[in-house]
């Protein structure tokens, strides 16, 4: 067992991510219960590992329609069971947690799984945390600005002392037990705001930017942005990784993925944010420069491919199994990413 080395020169890596969603089922549906649910999640991760595949994430949500309150637990069971692969959070609600806790967390998962742990930062585009764990939303962005400079503080050494609005001060203070090589990497979460991509670039810190729906140039002008704000901060832009996140789904031709997606597309979008998708956006998916994973393995293979051109990025994570995909559909999409998809990206973009 150990930690897979990030080889600069084996090209992309490539992974799977889950939020946790655990939709109510149609009238048609059979309902599986909370314990199936994350069973087939563990599942899902030794899978991606036994298929070579180089990372795996888990979301955070703490609401109806989701199980991944707790992904660190759940990632602590996927470490068990799998030897190489990569474990991310995707991401850690970090605005409604403290940070010292999360650093304390991860720092364990990391040494439980030989040092394949890294954070992904967000503020959470749900909002069902904060109302939990009595925050405000209109302090939405101070939140996260002040928690996620103390992480990364908690990260360069310590001992540390620090002064905050929204967390008891730090004087002096060592945390326990400190992660396998000394440092987690951290990621930062970028959503629609071009503010946070560049204040990752500022920050000097890689960002991990969702990229859903929509013409792919739309995150073309956001990674632009991170970039150059790292640039005039003082930063190496080619030394700070980028990642998109998006959800897909494939079939072996494009007719038979673009006809069965869009109920499941449209089930996640009405039941977790009370809207339909709409189909004038959906049919702009055939086109290879829209965002929207969804195709032929070689339409995915050409997508992908594309966004490179325009990012240049080093990681692409998919989430499979959304809107009540059936399982074993979704284990099917894990086995011709994994084969068909993988192989081809790696080659086109290795260094």
């Amino acid at each position: 067992m150990g930690k897979r080395e990030n080889d600069k020169c084996s090209g992309m890596e490539l992974g799977i991510y889950t939020l946790g969603d655990y939709l109510l089922p149609k009238e048609n549906e059979k309902p599986i219960t909370e314990y199936q649910r994350m069973k087939n999640m563990v599942e899902m991760a030794k899978i991606a590992d036994d298929m070579g595949l180089d990372v795996f994430g888990v979301g955070e949500s703490h609401q109806a329609l989701f199980v991944a309150s707790s992904p660190q637990t759940i990632m602590a069971k996927i470490a068990g069971v799998t030897n190489n692969i990569k474990l991310i959070s995707a991401s850690t609600v970090l605005s409604a947690l403290d940070p010292v806790r999360v650093y304390e967390d991860f720092s364990t998962l990391d040494l439980l799984s030989d040092g394949r742990t890294e954070i992904v930062a967000g503020r959470g585009s749900r909002y069902g945390a904060y109302q939990l764990f009595g925050y405000d939303l209109n302090d939405y962005d101070e939140l996260f600005e002040e928690k996620f400079e103390l992480l990364l503080q908690l990260n360069q050494g310590q001992p540390i002392t620090w002064n905050g609005t929204f967390r008891p001060a730090l004087k002096n203070v060592k945390i326990y037990p400190k992660p396998f090589n000394g440092k987690l990497p951290i990621w930062r979460a970028v959503g629609q705001h071009f503010a946070s991509a560049m204040q990752a670039g500022k920050m000097g810190v890689p960002m991990n930017v969702a990229a859903l729906y929509g013409a792919s140039s739309i995150f073309e002008k956001r990674v632009s942005a991170y970039r150059k704000a790292a640039k005039e901060s003082g930063h190496d832009p080619e030394e700070l990784p980028i990642a998109v996140a998006t959800m897909m789904y494939m079939d072996k031709d494009s007719q038979s993925a673009f006809k069965d997606y869009y109920p499941y597309l449209n089930n996640t979008f009405n039941q977790v944010r009370g809207v339909n998708f709409p189909k004038e956006h959906y049919k702009e998916a055939n086109n290879i420069k829209n965002a929207m994973m969804v195709g032929s393995p070689q339409q995915i293979i050409e997508k992908i491919l594309y966004q490179y051109e325009l990012f240049e990025h080093q990681r692409f994570i998919v989430q499979l199994d959304h809107g009540n995909i059936p399982y074993k559909k979704v284990v099917e999409m894990m086995e011709m990413f994994a084969v068909d998809v993988a192989p081809a990206i790696r080659k086109a973009t290795k260094k």
